[in-house]
């Protein structure tokens, strides 16, 4: 399918690994010039040396951390004017709540909900005056299910998706949209233990790994990055103009709900 996005400029935030590269990866592949971030600088430059390597596009290196004031004002300065833009930003690690501070509290909510508003105020505006924007918040499963010990990180997203719950219905009249991928057990770092990123995996210890951690999960396996990616990929064409203020849970069938 023709996602209808060729040329348009994307921000994708934390995307050097795991679903926000997943994403990067999608949106160039439909021919979006991307806007790629991380904190690690060698993981930045091989993942946009494989995105122009791969699909030919525009690609601009912007190495930090997302939540970081100057870090935002460099993606803005590297895409001042966004079609398309990608919220993403790693969660706070496992830990019972009863060990947070409020600085820990502070630093979790301002990663997971203060910053994607952030960059949303900054884009949203110029979007509609163009008219057409894609906004996708990668967030959790976890706004729906809650996991003890990721308290922090449940709280911080779900008040990201009520925030921008209203506001989506504000600006889809020009052609601007902002939904939320809510993704379930995706094989990517955060499910793959203490390691080192991009280092190989022993293969019968990842088979092991992966069979136990996706038995309650009706698909019976792991969802991938590029899957994923493909998902975000179309939340942002052309065709998904009418959708807009939902949360769509990536998950193999794990949330079970009618509704």
């Amino acid at each position: 399918m023709d996602l209808g996005i060729r040329g348009k400029k994307a921000i994708v935030c934390a995307s050097s690994k795991g679903l926000g590269r997943g994403c990067a990866m999608a949106l160039a592949e439909a021919g979006c010039d991307i806007v790629v971030n991380g904190r690690n600088p060698e993981l930045v430059a091989k993942t946009a040396a494989e995105l122009r390597q791969r699909h030919g596009v525009t690609v601009t290196e912007v190495v930090g951390d997302v939540s970081k004031p100057e870090i935002q004002k460099a993606l803005l300065a590297a895409c001042p004017e966004p079609d398309i833009l990608v919220n993403n930003n790693g969660g706070p690690p496992l830990r019972d709540f009863r060990e947070l501070d409020r600085g820990k509290i502070l630093e979790g909510v301002t990663q997971n909900m203060v910053t994607p508003i952030e960059l949303v105020q900054a884009v949203i505006d110029g979007m509609a005056a163009r008219g057409f924007g894609r906004i996708v918040n990668i967030t959790s499963l976890s706004v729906y299910v809650p996991i003890p010990g990721l308290d922090l990180s449940s709280g911080a997203r779900a008040g990201l998706t009520s925030f921008l719950a209203g506001v989506a219905r504000t600006v889809i009249e020009r052609n601007v949209t902002i939904n939320s991928l809510l993704p379930g057990k995706l094989d990517t770092d955060r499910l793959r233990g203490p390691h080192e990123a991009g280092t190989p995996e022993d293969p019968k210890a990842a088979a092991a790994r992966k069979t136990r951690i996706s038995a309650d999960v009706p698909a019976k396996r792991l969802g991938t990055p590029e899957e994923f990616g493909q998902i975000c990929a179309f939340l942002c064409s052309v065709h998904a103009g009418y959708l807009t203020g939902q949360n769509i849970p990536v998950d193999g069938g794990l949330y079970v709900s009618a509704f």
